[in-house]
């Protein structure tokens, strides 16, 4: 079931979202973030644009939601998406639902342009992102640091 998030999942965001913090370089924040810290994105985010959960028997599997590009009036029809999905579910279709139902969603809101970030090298994200119609703009080197490494940050559009 794809349902609209409450502030009361976000202990289960944090689970998802604080593996990806700590194992991996998909996110560039490097701090866990607390379910308070959670609570308050949720609220900021879903009272302008769609924040999402996929959840499956009780339990949330995955979340995906859109945010603000940039701050200038004039990108106010373009928004970043974010998707996340609990380790070990990729592969079932989650992500693409959740990116389905999410861009039907920005379609409702008038939303022109979809731009999704992905850090390099992310096959199954940009995978995804291909899947629902999102084409390659380009990449920006080593803008990102974490773990020790520099990591490269591609970035796809969708025009709706």
């Amino acid at each position: 079931m794809i349902r609209s998030v409450r502030t009361s999942d976000a202990e289960a965001i944090c689970t998802i979202y604080n593996h990806f913090v700590n194992h991996t370089v998909v996110t560039f924040e490097e701090d866990p973030v607390t379910t308070a810290e959670m609570e308050n994105r949720i609220k900021e985010i879903s009272m302008r644009f769609p924040y999402i959960v996929l959840e499956l028997d009780g339990t949330i599997k995955g979340y995906a939601y859109a945010t603000t590009w940039k701050t200038r009036a004039s990108y106010r029809f373009s928004v970043e998406t974010t998707v996340y999905l609990e380790p070990g579910t990729e592969g079932n279709g989650y992500g693409f639902a959740l990116y389905s139902h999410l861009i039907d969603l920005l379609k409702q809101q008038n939303i022109h342009s979809v731009i999704g970030g992905i850090s390099l090298p992310n096959h199954a994200s940009i995978r995804l992102h291909e899947k629902c119609g999102f084409r390659y703009l380009g990449k920006f080197s080593e803008v990102g640091y974490k773990f020790n490494i520099w990591v490269d940050v591609g970035y796809w559009e969708l025009i709706l």
